[in-house]
């Protein structure tokens, strides 16, 4: 508890950078989910995806190093593009290969649950098997590849007493919070966000209305595909390493903050990670990493016995209009 006191800000900002993280990859379950009624377990993978897409792209070009200031921001936002085309574009052809041919033949959720398991080991073993080896020229066995040196040059650029605020978890926490804020005027102002919440509320209605359901939830896919390709471009940025099950622990926890929010809900989605990310390096401060895991399911199980509906509770179709 001592730890806690005495490191309270740094806790609290690399708890708030880690939650920005789990909220932005939380945005792909949640609008699956609230459009399809579906728990989409390969999205982790389509993350891992993002961060292998982003370390290629530090390759590419020609692995900067110390990189602060300006300069870096317009690195993370390249990454960022390079990162959500990579994760979008996957999380639509997964769309397309697992989910819809079910969709078609009017399967039951439990075998596209399934189907959404099986696609997720698939990607974790193609990519230990056959893409690291392949593109970073790693053993099969290791399948992990960290940033070689370090492309940040980190600095506080917020400093008021203790309080301190270092450049790579300002960028981490604004950039994930303005995309959070874009996505949700998206969907609530626009056209296809409108198409959105429609069939999120009533496909067969929807249809009727003239909506076009593949094309919905194409663009739910990728939308939530975009959201975890920005949030493997931040990942990197804190962390840089990645490897095949990069994904696994974060997935789980992302969804868990998914749930934590209120599922189905694009606000509750960040309300959810910021949360959790905070309560989890709270917990490891005063309980020790070992229990940082502990704590952060630990809190899932008390807010579904008091409030199951998470902590906003309110559903995507249930957005205003």
């Amino acid at each position: 508890m001592n730890n806690l006191f005495s490191q309270f800000w740094p806790y609290t900002i690399d708890g708030l950078a880690l939650g920005s993280i789990y909220a932005l990859v939380a945005l792909g379950y949640t609008m699956v989910y609230g459009v399809l009624r579906l728990i989409n377990f390969a999205h982790s993978e389509i993350f891992m995806i993002g961060t292998f897409a982003v370390l290629g792209a530090l390759h590419a070009f020609g692995m900067p190093a110390n990189v602060g200031g300006f300069a870096l921001v317009g690195l993370v936002l390249a990454l960022a593009v390079v990162g959500g085309v990579a994760s979008g574009g996957s999380a639509v052809i997964l769309e397309y290969v697992a989910y819809r041919p079910l969709r078609r033949r009017g399967a039951s959720r439990l075998a596209a649950l399934i189907s959404a398991i099986g696609a997720s080991l698939f990607l974790q073993q193609l990519f230990a098997r056959l893409v690291i080896p392949k593109a970073f020229n790693l053993p099969k066995e290791k399948g992990a590849l960290p940033v070689q040196g370090h492309f940040v040059h980190r600095s506080d650029v917020i400093h008021i007493g203790s309080f301190e605020v270092a450049n790579d978890r300002f960028i981490v926490i604004v950039g994930a919070v303005l995309m959070m804020v874009a996505l949700d005027l998206f969907v609530n102002r626009t056209k296809l966000g409108r198409g959105i919440r429609a069939t999120a509320q009533d496909p067969e209605t929807a249809v009727l209305m003239g909506v076009n359901i593949d094309r919905i939830v194409t663009a739910t896919f990728a939308l939530g595909g975009a959201m975890a390709g920005v949030a493997a471009a931040l990942y990197m940025l804190r962390i840089e390493e990645t490897k095949f099950d990069v994904g696994f622990l974060l997935g789980i926890k992302a969804f868990t903050a998914a749930v934590l929010g209120g599922i189905g809900n694009l606000r509750g989605a960040l309300v959810g990670g910021i949360v959790l990310g905070v309560v989890e390096m709270w917990g490891a401060a005063v309980f020790g990493s070992e229990w940082q895991n502990v704590v952060a399911f630990s809190v899932l199980v008390l807010v579904l016995m008091f409030r199951p509906t998470g902590i906003l509770g309110e559903s995507l179709q249930q957005a205003r209009a």
